[in-house]
């Protein structure tokens, strides 16, 4: 959440255009919709399914006092999904009103720049970087660090947005236009990222990365619009040309 990169855009509130004007990728959009974390209905609804998912590949802590480190971890939205698991959540990101959130969830919360995490190497036995490689200037710097803070054996679990056309079209184009999208501006389209430089970056300190794709459940996402549901399953697609998880351990 560092970069002001793109072209200026109107932002929303609760889905209504504002006066005031932002650059893309602006951090101070995330104190202005800091109300929005925990409404499953609201700005950030997307970020509760990929939550979810991205739990879904993370399994029981192997060993008592084990840590997971949550880049980007905004308000905590990881935390209910890792009841049980065994865990210490340590949280780290820039913007001090979606820490204190976090903390409210039971996050250990550090203020920090993804790029430059303030932890000691090989302290995690998870590392989680969940739709916040998209939102930095170096995603190498960023990666680094990620694969720098996991012990020997430790997994590393990513999701975020691909740097493709048709990426940048769904993620930008038109889902900022679609009630229940980003809010607008949220994203830089010059900051996705692109899968061979990750693959080949995680190879470079260890971690071999496996790919896979996946999409919102098109029926819940129905039933979620029609005010039917409050959560929408991710799915599995077969390609990683718009929204990825990406998986794997330090060697």
């Amino acid at each position: 959440m560092v970069a002001l990169h793109g072209v200026q855009t109107r932002r929303r509130s609760h889905g209504d255009a504002v006066d005031t004007v932002a650059r893309r990728n602006d951090p101070r959009q995330y104190d202005e919709f800091a109300a929005e974390w925990w409404r499953p209905r609201g700005a950030f609804a997307m970020l509760h399914w990929l939550a979810a998912a991205r739990a879904e590949l993370i399994p029981p802590a192997p060993r008592p006092d084990a840590v997971l480190v949550d880049l980007g971890c905004g308000a905590g939205l990881l935390s209910p999904h890792l009841s049980g698991k065994g865990y210490r959540h340590i949280g780290i990101d820039l913007t001090a009103s979606a820490l204190a959130q976090a903390a409210d969830h039971g996050v250990t919360p550090v203020r920090g720049d993804v790029q430059r995490v303030p932890l000691a190497d090989g302290c995690a036995d998870v590392v989680t970087a969940g739709e916040i490689l998209e939102h930095v200037t170096d995603v190498r710097t960023a990666v680094g660090e990620a694969c720098r803070l996991l012990r020997p054996g430790g997994l590393l679990v990513i999701d975020t947005l691909a740097a493709t056309a048709v990426g940048r079209f769904l993620a930008v184009t038109l889902a900022e236009r679609l009630p229940g999208g980003p809010p607008r501006g949220i994203h830089d389209p010059a900051l996705f990222v692109d899968r061979s430089m990750l693959v080949r970056t995680c190879a470079e300190h260890g971690v071999t990365l496996r790919l896979r794709g996946i999409r919102p459940s098109l029926t819940d996402l129905l039933r979620w619009w029609t005010g039917r549901t409050d959560h929408v399953r991710m799915c599995r697609t077969p390609s990683t040309a718009v929204l990825f998880q990406a998986v794997g351990r330090r060697g």
